[in-house]
C-alpha cells in the first residue's frame, strides 16, 4: 500500500495503521525526530533507520537514539546514490518506507526519491507526506488503471538498485 498525505496530524495518525511491532522502517526526512519517536514506539521490536541532511537533526536525533535503542540515525542526503547504498548494506529488509521531505515542497524530488528508494527496498507499505503530490493525485483524472498492491510501484520496480542518478545534480547545485 502507498499512502500519500499532507497534514502532519493525518500522517502521524496513519502511522498507527501501518506500523507493526517488529517492522523495519526507513524514514527519509526525520528532521528533529518527532515522527521518529512515534515510529520507535509503534515498532518496539523492530528497527527505525532515520535519515536527514539538516544540521538541526544531529543533536536531537542523537538524544533520541540514546533514548530509543531501536532507532539509528544517519545525517545524509537521501538524493545521493551513496546514501541508498549505505542503507541497503545496513538493513536486510524494509517493511515500511516513510518519505517526508519538507511536507509541501518539491513534489518532483519527493517522487523521484520515493520511486528510487521504494524500487530498491521494495517495502510492504510506503507513506509519503507531500502537499504537491496529494494535490496532483486529487486533481488528475484517467480511465487507465495501473495499480500496485505493495509499497512500491510494481509496474516499474523490478530493476533493483538503479545506477547513479546524474539528473539529481541538474536539480540542485547543492548536490556534488
Amino acid at each position: 500500500m502507498i499512502k500519500v498525505v499532507y497534514d502532519i496530524k493525518v500522517y502521524r495518525e496513519a502511522l498507527k495503521d501501518i506500523i507493526k511491532a517488529d517492522d523495519v522502517v526507513v524514514e527519509l526526512g526525520c528532521h528533529v525526530g518527532n515522527s521518529t519517536k512515534i515510529l520507535s514506539e509503534l515498532a518496539p521490536e523492530g528497527k527505525i533507520f532515520a535519515l536527514d541532511n539538516s544540521p538541526e537533526s544531529v543533536e536531537s536525533m542523537g538524544k533520541l537514539c540514546n533514548e530509543y535503542k531501536n532507532v539509528e540515525f544517519k545525517k545524509a542526503d537521501v538524493r545521493l546514490h551513496e546514501t541508498l547504498e549505505y542503507v541497503i548494506k545496513k538493513i536486510k529488509t524494509c517493511d515500511v518506507l516513510s518519505v517526508d521531505l519538507g511536507g509541501g515542497y518539491h513534489p518532483d524530488t519527493t517522487f523521484k526519491v520515493f520511486f528510487i528508494w521504494s524500487s530498491s527496498l521494495k517495502p510492504r507499505d510506503t507513506i509519503i507526506r507531500n502537499r504537491g503530490l496529494l494535490d496532483f493525485i486529487h486533481s488528475s483524472k484517467t480511465e487507465e488503471m495501473i495499480k500496485s498492491e505493495h509499497g512500491w510501484l510494481e509496474s516499474s520496480g523490478k530493476d533493483g538498485v538503479p545506477p547513479r542518478l546524474k539528473e539529481f545534480t541538474l536539480w540542485s547545485s547543492k548536490i556534488k
